[in-house]
């Protein structure tokens, strides 16, 4: 399965995140804002890195800036509780591959795989 790294500030969403998709095999890598996040996807070897955007230290907007312009290639998913088509396209501006809004829906882990798939969420 995928190695993935889930940027959350929220405890209770990293927790709740972490076992759903531990639960269909992926290996889960941790971090609680977006410095740590960028920090740790820089120096791992992550499948895909899912990117909450509202975190303190640093927002995901940044981290995923900052992530790009320091070469990293792999795959981010923002992950916001806004679904607004203005916050999905500065996610998208920032360096983030697709978008998942919360709340976090029952078909989360199909769309995770279908990215891992090569395919959209």
């Amino acid at each position: 399965m995928a190695n993935i790294l889930l940027v959350e500030d929220d405890l209770m969403i990293r927790r709740m995140l972490t076992m759903r998709l531990k639960m269909k095999g992926h290996e889960i890598g941790e971090a609680e804002n977006g410095k740590l996040g960028m920090e740790t996807a820089m120096a791992g070897n992550y499948d895909l890195v899912l990117m909450d955007m509202n975190m303190p230290v640093m927002d995901g907007y940044t981290a995923a800036v900052k992530l790009r312009q320091q070469g990293y290639n792999g795959m981010i998913i923002a992950v916001t509780a806004s679904a607004m088509l203005e916050e999905t396209s500065k996610a998208v501006d920032a360096g983030c591959d697709y978008f998942i809004s919360k709340p976090i829906g029952d078909d989360f882990e199909e769309k995770i795989q279908r990215v891992l798939d090569g395919g959209e969420p």
